[in-house]
């Protein structure tokens, strides 16, 4: 890619049950991102169901991609790659999106690059306004419904995992507290909305700190829920919805802060960035904000870029442009796949891009 020449990359995630597309321009600007949810399909069953999601994007993702095509005013000729989430996630789902990736790759003669779910939730801080570049080293709390993780970034794919989930996932957490109290799915956005009513003191459930690690662990908290619950029943306590999803929200969240500040602390840095759909959480939000008092420059993403996206995914995409990681169409999904894995996908052959049909 000549200096002069900007990279429009189509960006495909369909690693959980949305169906996402987007058109990213140099990693940095998202002239298109286009999200078909299926919450309302998974609510009654107050979760995901699988094989669901993955029919659901067999029917959505042509349309998906088509309007993210349109919307950037681009045609298939006119890309420079195609970049697609080949893992993390629900292994049906991501199967539909990799399949389709590599059908357009093949037919309009595209690069393919795989990218980690996981990477596009760090990355999504490339696409925040201002378009500054970001300072390095970094300290990154990726915080979702899969995934509670904790890594040092010192550039351009060059991250460091400093701590993981032992068990639930806070996002996990607040799904399954929000099943117990009959509050449908998904939980997180229900109980940050109820508990905007309720006393965070009311009820003091335990923080999983574990001082000596950057782990995490929610089980226990989620337990004490459920314990808090039964005695409820019998008439040992008698709190409020409010009350309840307010004391676990404030468990949640300051064991996450509590974490941040000590991954700064120990890694010497005073950058953090917030991403993945809990940091969509507005006392999250606050709570993140407040850091800055405290000399800390702190970033987090537009709510459309905090929950599951395409946008990042190119932008993670960009990364591996630039460095010529282009995967072949031996590329397979994978449900569980670290960060740093091989973006090739077992084929480290290029794909010489062409000018290909003109038409989305």
């Amino acid at each position: 890619m000549a200096n002069n020449e900007s990279a429009l990359i189509l960006a495909i995630d369909t690693s959980c049950d949305d169906t996402s597309a987007a058109v990213v321009r140099d990693g940095r600007y998202a002239l298109s991102s286009v999200v078909s949810s299926q919450s309302d399909l998974h609510s009654k069953y107050g979760g995901i169901v699988p094989e669901i999601a993955s029919r659901k994007h067999l029917e959505q993702i042509w349309f998906v991609v088509r309007e993210a095509m349109q919307t950037a005013d681009v045609t298939f000729g006119g890309l420079s790659a195609v970049a697609v989430c080949h893992g993390p996630g629900l292994i049906g789902s991501l199967i539909v999106g990799c399949a389709f990736a590599k059908s357009i790759a093949y037919v309009h003669k595209l690069p393919l690059i795989g990218v980690n779910h996981l990477e596009g939730h760090i990355c999504s801080v490339n696409l925040v306004e201002p378009q500054e570049p970001l300072r390095f080293p970094y300290v990154c709390m990726v915080v979702s419904g899969g995934h509670t993780s904790m890594y040092r970034v010192d550039g351009d794919a060059q991250y460091t995992q400093l701590g993981a989930t032992r068990d639930d996932a806070a996002g996990e957490a607040y799904d399954k507290v929000a099943r117990m109290l009959g509050l449908g799915y998904p939980g997180g956005p229900v109980i940050d909305a109820l508990a905007k009513n309720g006393n965070p003191d009311a009820i003091r459930f335990p923080r999983p700190y574990m001082p000596d690690s950057l782990d995490f662990s929610f089980s226990g908290l989620k337990t004490s829920v459920i314990t808090y619950l039964k005695k409820s029943k019998q008439g040992a306590s008698n709190h409020s919805v409010e009350d309840i999803c307010a004391s676990f929200q404030a468990a949640v969240i300051d064991t996450l802060i509590y974490k941040v500040q000590q991954a700064l602390k120990s890694e010497d840095v005073s950058v953090i960035a917030i991403t993945g759909g809990v940091a969509a959480n507005d006392a999250l939000r606050w709570r993140i904000k407040d850091l800055e008092n405290t000399g800390v420059d702190a970033i987090n993403p537009p709510k459309s870029l905090c929950t599951d996206n395409a946008a990042m995914i190119g932008a993670a995409g960009y990364i591996a442009f630039k460095k010529g990681e282009f995967a072949g169409l031996t590329l397979n999904p994978k449900a569980y796949l670290p960060v740093g894995t091989d973006r090739r996908g077992g084929s480290a052959s290029p794909q010489t891009p062409s000018q290909g049909d003109q038409s989305p």
